[in-house]
Parts: C-alpha cells; sequence; structure tokens
C-alpha cells in the first residue's frame, strides 16, 4: 500500500476491496466463485493477512456492480464484513484507470485490536496496482457510505455507527459524517473541508450540546503527518455523552470549555494511538454518581455508596493515546457544595484510578486528605485516622486555624506510617509498555 492510502487506516480496507474489486470486473467471464477466489488473494497481498470473500455477484446492465458478502479478515478477533456493494466508473477503466463512483458497505464488526499492523510494509505486494496494466485515477474514490458497522473497543465495549465520506485527491475527506444511528440526543460528528487546504470545520452534537471548531493536518517534507485542532464544547451532559458510547460516567452535568488536540505520524493509525487532547472545562449543578463523599470522610472510607450533588467543578482533562489504551489524566480539580470543597487531582486508565484529593468541610474540618483507587466499578478509599484526630485536637487548642494544621499533620503522619498505594505514576508507566500483540 502507499504512503497516501495508509492515511486513512479505516478506509485503507475498504479502498483495497474496491479497487480489487474493478480488476475482478476487468477480468470478465470467470466465475463468480473464481473471481472472489482471485480477489481474495489481492486483499492478502494487501493486507499481508488471510482475507476470505464469501460470495462474488456482478452485473453490467442496469448499471456496473460488484457486490461482495461476507468477507472475513483472518485476525485473533476477525474483521467481518457483510456487504460491499462496489459501483465501478466504466468510462475511466476503459482508460485503464481505477475509479469506483460509490461503494456502500452494510452491516460488519471491526474490532479496534485486529486493524494493528494490516497493509504493513513488507506484506506480498504494497501497492496493489504495481503489477498492473491499469493506474489509480485522481480520486480512486469518490463516495463511501457505511451502515450498521460495530466498532469494538480496545476494552470490548461495542458501539455501532454509520456514516458517509465524499474524497477528493490523495484520499482527503471534502466532507465526511460519522453517526450514532438511534441515539438520542443527536450524536454525530461532521468535517467539511476548506477550500483545498489540509483544514476542515467540525461540527458535533453530543451530550445535547455542541463541540465545533477546526482541524489542521500538516505533512511534512520526510512524509510524517501532523494533526491540530481546536474545539468549544459548549453545554454537553457528560453522562449522556459517555453513554451514547456505552460508557458510563462518574459524574452527571453540563460542561463548557475549551479542548486542544495534536498528534503526529507517518500514517492514520500512528496519528490515531498518539493523539493527545487539552481540556479546561466548567461545570454548574453536577452530581458525583455513585459516590457520598460526606459518607467517606465520616466513615473513613468504609463506606461511599450514594451520590454526591455539587454547585460547581472546574479543572483540565489531558488525554493521551497510547499503544495501550488511553490515559485520562484530571488536574486542578476544584469542586464546590453547600456542605464542602473539595480539590485534587486523579488518573483514569483502562478503568483504573488513582485519585487523591484535599477536601474542606463546612462543619468545621479542613483540609482532610482522600485518597481513591483501584478499578472504577469498586474503588477504594482511604483517609488517615490521624487527619480526623488531628483535627479534633487542632479545633480544642485553636479554633480554626487549629483544624487546619491539625488535619494537615494528621494526614502526613498517615502517609509515613501509613500503608502506601499505587502512585498514579505507575498507571502511567503501564500505558507506557509495549502493547501485547493482537
Amino acid at each position: 500500500m502507499t504512503r497516501t492510502q495508509k492515511w486513512l487506516a479505516g478506509f485503507g480496507v475498504a479502498a483495497a476491496v474496491l479497487v480489487a474489486g474493478v480488476t475482478a470486473l476487468a477480468l470478465a467471464i470467470p466465475s463468480d466463485d473464481e473471481l472472489a477466489q482471485r480477489l481474495s488473494g489481492r486483499l492478502e497481498d494487501a493486507l499481508g493477512v488471510k482475507v476470505t470473500v464469501g460470495e462474488l455477484h456482478w452485473h453490467v446492465l442496469p448499471v456496473p456492480v460488484v457486490v461482495l458478502q461476507n468477507t472475513v479478515i483472518a485476525r485473533p478477533q476477525p474483521i467481518v464484513l457483510d456487504k460491499i456493494t462496489v459501483y465501478p466508473d466504466l468510462s475511466a477503466l476503459w482508460q485503464k484507470q481505477f475509479k469506483i463512483r460509490d461503494a456502500e458497505l452494510e452491516g460488519g464488526v471491526v474490532p479496534q485490536l485486529s486493524l494493528s499492523g494490516l497493509g504493513k510494509v513488507g506484506s506480498k505486494n504494497d501497492d496493489v496496482g504495481k503489477h498492473s496494466r491499469f493506474t489509480a485515477a485522481n480520486i480512486p474514490l469518490g463516495h463511501f457510505a457505511f451502515r450498521q458497522v460495530t466498532w469494538i473497543s480496545r476494552r470490548g465495549i461495542p458501539v455501532i455507527f454509520e456514516g458517509d465520506v465524499d474524497f477528493d485527491s490523495h484520499w482527503r475527506p471534502r466532507t465526511a459524517q460519522l453517526r450514532r444511528p438511534g441515539f438520542k440526543p443527536l450524536t454525530d460528528l461532521t468535517l467539511t473541508r476548506q477550500g483545498e487546504k489540509d483544514r476542515w470545520k467540525t461540527t458535533i452534537h453530543v451530550g445535547g450540546g455542541t463541540g465545533d471548531g477546526e482541524v489542521q493536518l500538516q505533512t511534512r517534507a520526510d512524509g510524517r503527518m501532523h494533526l491540530s485542532g481546536q474545539l468549544k464544547p459548549h453545554n454537553v451532559e457528560v453522562s449522556s455523552a459517555l453513554a451514547a458510547f456505552n460508557r458510563r460516567s462518574v459524574l452527571s452535568g453540563k460542561a463548557s470549555g475549551d479542548t486542544t488536540l495534536s498528534s503526529d505520524g507517518a500514517t492514520a493509525s500512528e496519528l490515531a494511538q498518539s493523539l493527545h487532547t487539552k481540556t479546561t472545562f466548567v461545570m454548574n449543578s453536577a452530581t458525583l454518581l455513585r459516590f457520598d463523599l460526606a459518607k467517606a470522610i465520616h466513615t473513613l472510607g468504609r463506606e461511599h455508596d450514594g451520590q454526591t450533588p455539587l454547585d460547581s467543578v472546574t479543572g483540565q482533562l489531558d488525554t493521551q493515546n497510547t499503544a495501550n489504551g488511553m490515559v485520562s489524566d484530571f488536574t486542578d480539580i476544584k469542586a464546590k457544595s453547600g456542605a464542602f470543597s473539595a480539590s485534587g487531582k486523579a488518573t483514569l486508565f483502562n478503568r483504573q484510578i488513582e485519585a487523591e484529593l484535599a477536601v474542606d468541610i463546612v462543619d468545621g474540618v479542613v483540609g482532610v486528605p482522600l485518597k481513591v483507587s483501584g478499578p472504577v466499578n469498586h474503588v477504594k478509599v482511604s483517609i488517615p485516622g490521624g487527619a480526623i484526630a488531628g483535627a479534633v485536637v487542632g479545633t480544642a487548642v485553636l479554633p480554626v486555624i487549629g483544624t487546619a494544621i491539625g488535619a494537615r499533620l494528621g494526614a502526613a503522619l498517615g502517609k509515613l506510617f501509613g500503608p502506601a498505594s499505587a502512585p498514579a505514576s505507575r498507571l502511567k508507566a503501564s500505558a507506557a509498555s509495549p502493547a501485547k500483540k493482537p
């Protein structure tokens, strides 16, 4: 595969199928079964793994069309493409050029882990048309549509998507849309190219709010690419936004703020794997779900079931994609309610959390340290007993100021003599370690 074919990994597979389909059509006379076998071989050369095309049918009238059914790309978790319909441009074919007017994918399962390594340099044939009498047209594929395609995340979470892409030359999308069919509120992403520049306006609907902005792509002299962008999330209901992708949130409420994103890589896969985002956010009238902070403090962490209403939450969220998954860092977190205020930081990776908070209780206890760690669905909460005891003694000696000094002194002693928990840096080290091959 050429470098430009690798620019969009998700569409690269489809492009290989389409080009090979036209090649099969050009060979004409052979039976459908023989054409299916030939196409399987060409796809294996392009992708470097075994590919099976269950059925292939084609006809010229009333319009030229090639239909592939039950195409399976062999991986530990197979990639299955139920039905691919290709509409070749015969006028281009007579000029010995590959050109597809439209292509449609109806139904399929694409596990994220199964995309790694597809079409790498070193496969039997790095260019589908290398030994062919045909050359690719300036725009090999005009329009691509997909429906009811299930994406399986790294953590095994299935999400159904549909979308449409209209291409310019060099596989640049002129317009593109990704949608979550049937989900309410509306959840979609639209990209619109700005003239001939590698710059796209983004329009996002998620969680009943928006996240509009712009992304840019720069291609350097050595062929490596740099993606950057700015988004402005506005009134996004956090729990609804995560539910759109079949994930549960620990917080509900509407968030607004500013997001910057950047990544570097030689291929689309590398761009996605290195993506980094930074978001400063503000939330009002939020609720901490499945965690009662006041109960956790009063029971020294033994009980924490429930919810915590919050008047406001502010902070910064940094996400970093790695070969082993996404690391989320929450820093400068500040939360307030009528009963307390809290500040701290947290790291989330592979559904494991490490968080440290300092909580000021309105009724007198100041600076109580609270640690949260473990799986997000079964966290462990620890509070040094010395923090509360120190606060009580401090208040008796010198009200208010003594409370703060006593709580922090008790916390320091608890850290010194209490059991240590795994620091957030261990989560980051785990993310940075080489990923196991799928």
